[in-house]
């Protein structure tokens, strides 16, 4: 078993965030699962919750705050397969928790707003993307945002799970998410500074799942 990472170092910097202490640990355990179970994160938000959700993707993608090393098997492989070049991958690359940002695809996001409808940007993503193994965080100040209602929407149509990260209300978002943080704000700018820890809480305990200390 894991040892859980000090987490408990966070709540006297961030009292507001100590009521949602379970809340983000039931998150971060079903992305646990998701990834135990071959699935990965799908993340979308609009303006500053799309930058939340590009930031989000990074920490998973290669090691936030532990290393994760390649298995050496591998390691040998790109060496065989190229002995100089190989090598510096082998020591260079890391394990990567997948996960992709639905606000990242400027070409695919605009096509879709001027082919078809600009509140389905997300949610003709979850149907390409999507699988039931798979989960959606859906990042949305307010919780009424259509076009995040809409992905969710499809989402739950796929059996993905979903996650959402809102204000205090959950908005209309709420009865369609799993696992609700609802941070403790109302106002637009103290929300979003709320979810951006929240966020890094639950990459701490996901990325400590997997490669912390024993």
């Amino acid at each position: 078993m894991k040892i859980e990472p000090e987490i408990d170092k966070m709540w006297p910097e961030r009292p507001d965030l100590t009521d949602l202490r379970s809340t983000l640990d039931n998150a971060a355990r079903m992305i646990i699962d998701c990834y135990m179970h071959n699935g990965m994160l799908l993340i979308c938000g609009n303006g500053g919750s799309s930058s939340d959700a590009e930031h989000t993707v990074a920490e998973l993608m290669k090691s936030f705050e532990i290393r994760r090393p390649l298995d050496k098997s591998f390691k040998e492989r790109l060496a065989i397969i190229d002995e100089k070049r190989g090598g510096y991958l082998a020591e260079k690359l890391e394990h990567g928790l997948p996960a992709i940002s639905l606000s990242a695809h400027t070409a695919l996001t605009t096509a879709i707003s001027n082919d078809t409808d600009p509140d389905l940007i997300f949610a003709q993503q979850i149907i390409a993307y999507g699988n039931e193994n798979d989960i959606l965080v859906a990042i949305s100040t307010s919780g009424n945002s259509r076009n995040i209602l809409d992905a969710c929407i499809a989402a739950k149509a796929i059996n993905m799970k979903v996650i959402g990260i809102t204000g205090k209300t959950g908005g209309k978002m709420k009865p369609l998410c799993d696992v609700l943080v609802n941070v403790p704000a109302a106002d637009t700018a103290e929300i979003q500074e709320l979810q951006r820890p929240a966020l890094h809480i639950i990459c701490r305990i996901v990325e400590n799942h997997f490669y912390g200390e024993e």
